[in-house]
């Protein structure tokens, strides 16, 4: 009996602690979300703490905009941060606590939505959403879907435009992935096996955008006569050639710039291929080794064969990167010299010539060449077993 009778205070305990804490928090994010909407939040709040030290000078400063900020901006992380957490839990504790409160038949129904719920509304807000405005946007604005997509698959420049992005996707997947699997089949049975990896592995850690500025100082062409300082031509001059503008000389520019992909993606095929080839039962390769079969026919017709799943997904993952590519040419020629692509003539319509029509129509024909690699690699991993 006297268990029971000091259970209940701690019950009734919880249900007056509970609800204040839970009012409180609600309180302590809301007030978080107007100082994040005021620009001047951080600042001012930043100044009456100064007020209260007596430091009136520097708090007179933040307030009129001329002190030193960086503390104000810390502070604003920080509150960003608890609000955002905080925020986040409370939501996700409420609607837990509310579907708790319902009988076991609903309870069971609604407790995966309350998780999976709010992510699929960000899902419809950030990605069904764009979709579907850009597709009516393709066939509402500037003179509507003949005049867009007309202008897509009649104008002479965008015939450059298709066949540079399929130049892209044919040499640029096959390359990548060709190479990431040699180099894969050949770090397997060297020494040093980590460290040749992390080498090949190290330029995916850079930015395509800071990887294009490295190979413009590789690319740099000077005129005969004067000092090369280009890598490329500093050692093509020194063999005794031309000194060659290779960005700007088409098609070699093309292919300079897909050189570039090759470089970045190349790492990222070879370490996820070099797991697969590890994969390999190790009986099989000594059975055919016993047969007499040669490393070379060991790679071809042993190892290639039993990860072809493996080199799909990877090539199908680079073959999308590569038809969505932008940062490279627009860091290294900007779509000029012949070299424009989809995703470089979508940004130029829409923030150079302000054709919001002609550049959602790109946008769609993009996001239709992406669809059916998207099939194909789901329908692979669902045949592997990977997914549901």
């Amino acid at each position: 009996m006297s268990a029971v009778n000091g259970a209940a205070p701690k019950r009734g305990w919880k249900r007056i602690v509970i609800p204040i804490a839970a009012v409180g928090a609600v309180i302590g994010v809301t007030i978080g979300l107007v100082f994040l909407v005021d620009k001047q939040g951080a600042p001012n709040l930043l100044a009456n703490v100064y007020d209260l030290i007596g430091n009136q000078a520097e708090a007179a400063a933040l307030r009129s905009g001329h002190g030193d900020r960086t503390l104000a901006k810390l502070l604003l992380a920080v509150i960003a941060i608890a609000v955002g957490v905080g925020g986040i839990w409370l939501f996700y504790a409420g609607l837990n606590a509310l579907v708790e409160k319902l009988g076991p038949t609903w309870r069971r129904r609604l407790i995966p939505w309350v998780f999976v719920g709010p992510a699929l509304v960000l899902v419809t807000i950030y990605l069904i959403y764009p979709v579907v405005a850009t597709l009516i946007l393709s066939i509402t604005e500037s003179g509507g879907f003949f005049r867009n997509y007309g202008f897509l698959f009649t104008d002479p420049s965008m015939f450059a435009v298709f066949r540079n992005n399929l130049i892209w996707l044919v040499v640029g997947t096959l390359g990548s992935v060709g190479l990431g699997l040699l180099i894969a089949g050949l770090v397997d049975r060297v020494r040093y096996e980590s460290m040749a990896k992390t080498v090949i592995f190290l330029p995916l850690a850079i930015s395509l955008v800071g990887a294009s500025v490295i190979w413009a100082f590789v690319y740099t062409w000077r005129p005969p006569g004067e000092p090369q300082y280009g890598l490329l031509n500093a050692v093509w001059t020194a063999l005794g050639g031309q000194p060659v503008a290779w960005v700007q000389t088409a098609p070699v520019n093309t292919f300079a710039l897909i050189v570039i992909l090759i470089w970045l993606e190349t790492g990222f095929a070879m370490v996820v291929l070099s797991a697969a080839i590890k994969g390999v039962p190790a009986e099989i390769m000594e059975a055919a080794k016993l047969d007499g079969a040669s490393e070379r026919q060991l790679f071809r017709r042993i190892i290639v064969p039993m990860i072809k799943g493996s080199i799909i997904t990877v090539a199908i993952t680079v073959a999308i990167a590569v038809l969505k590519i932008f940062d490279i040419v627009y860091v290294m020629t900007g779509g000029r010299f012949d070299t424009d692509v989809i995703a470089n003539q979508m940004f130029l319509q829409m923030f150079q010539f302000g054709d919001f029509g002609r550049a959602s129509a790109l946008a769609v024909i993009l996001f239709l060449a992406v669809i059916p690699l998207m099939i194909i690699n789901l329908r692979g991993m669902r045949g592997r077993g990977l997914a549901a």
